[in-house]
């Protein structure tokens, strides 16, 4: 899976992140030689590092900008994103992640779970080492929060085909767009920023946000299988109902045929199939694109006047890129 660097963006932090990978992996390691094996092993199994990478860029907003400040934060809301990828491959059956074996197919589902929770108690050790203020420990503790009360409503709206627009949002809010606001939002809080650039970034990073995780269902639906790591339909087939078909519930002429396929727990490859072809002759698809835009414009005007003016660029190339990307 390429990274975000990779892609080409945020050239403006590429030492920054060059550092974090090296963090990261001595950040895995135990006296314990399994434990290791499966950090090392999740951390260089990709993953596009959008989350500290917006952190560091934020960080970058004040003058006062130290990357041995910053630098723990960046690693911890990483590793925080690592381990609830771990719990969620756990619950989903997954085999695989970004075309690489998942920690669970390898290893099993406890020692899945138990890296997970290592993950976990890591990035908050680093926050705790690193001596920030008491508001930075609460926010993330109450982000990881969020990150389950949003997966708990997500699996009790599996397989159901009552779902409103602003219960997705909701749910989405909970699974991505507040865990990105929130890491615009530290790194630049982290290097004394001032409040209003504050503000600004995490609205930026709450609006992309959303942006990409409409993007991400979209891709469960149009994208490219080898690309994605996963099956299209993947959503469908595990009971999760997603923007584009929410759109088409209400306006397919096929809905009642939508509906049956969704809510029905054992659906054949033939039935995924079906649902995709329904989505994607109405117009959920581009209903949702449009959804996506709408987000990535409002990100673009919240970003601060007061940023440096290579940050502004590496923001608003940020936002471009999820906009196009189509992994």
């Amino acid at each position: 899976m390429m990274r975000i660097a990779q892609a080409g963006l945020f050239r403006s932090i590429k030492k920054d992140l060059e550092i974090l990978e090296e963090d990261l992996l001595e950040s895995v390691k135990s006296d314990v030689p399994l434990v290791t094996e499966v950090g090392t092993h999740l951390v260089k199994s990709g993953g596009k590092r959008l989350r500290p990478a917006l952190l560091l860029a934020a960080a970058h907003a004040s003058r006062n900008f130290s990357r041995d400040r910053v630098m723990p934060l960046a690693a911890a809301v990483e590793m925080i994103h690592m381990a609830s990828l771990v719990h969620d491959d756990v619950i989903d059956h997954a085999d695989t992640r970004r075309g690489t074996p998942t920690a669970n197919a390898k290893w099993g589902n406890q020692v899945a779970i138990l890296s997970g929770d290592y993950f976990f108690a890591q990035a908050f050790s680093k926050v705790a080492h690193a001596h920030y203020s008491e508001e930075v420990g609460l926010r993330l503790a109450k982000l990881v929060s969020e990150l389950s009360v949003g997966e708990i409503q997500q699996d009790a709206m599996m397989f159901t085909a009552e779902h409103s627009i602003e219960e997705y949002y909701q749910r989405i809010e909970k699974k991505t767009a507040d865990f990105l606001a929130i890491c615009c939002e530290l790194g630049a809080m982290v290097s004394g920023a001032d409040e209003e650039v504050c503000r600004g970034l995490y609205s930026y990073g709450h609006c992309i946000g959303m942006a990409f995780q409409i993007t991400d269902d979209l891709l469960d639906i149009v994208g490219d299988a080898k690309k994605l790591g996963k099956p299209a339909g993947n959503d469908i087939r595990q009971g999760v109902v997603t923007l584009p078909v929410i759109r088409a519930l209400e306006k397919s002429p096929d809905r009642d045929e939508l509906a049956a396929i969704i809510t029905n727990r054992d659906m054949t490859d033939a039935d995924v199939a079906r649902a995709l072809e329904i989505v994607r002759t109405a117009d959920g698809v581009d209903f949702a694109k449009s959804k996506a835009d709408e987000f990535l414009a409002e990100a673009k005007k919240a970003l601060p006047k007061e940023l440096p003016e290579d940050i502004r660029e590496t923001f608003a190339a940020a936002a471009d890129y999820i906009g196009k990307r189509d992994f």
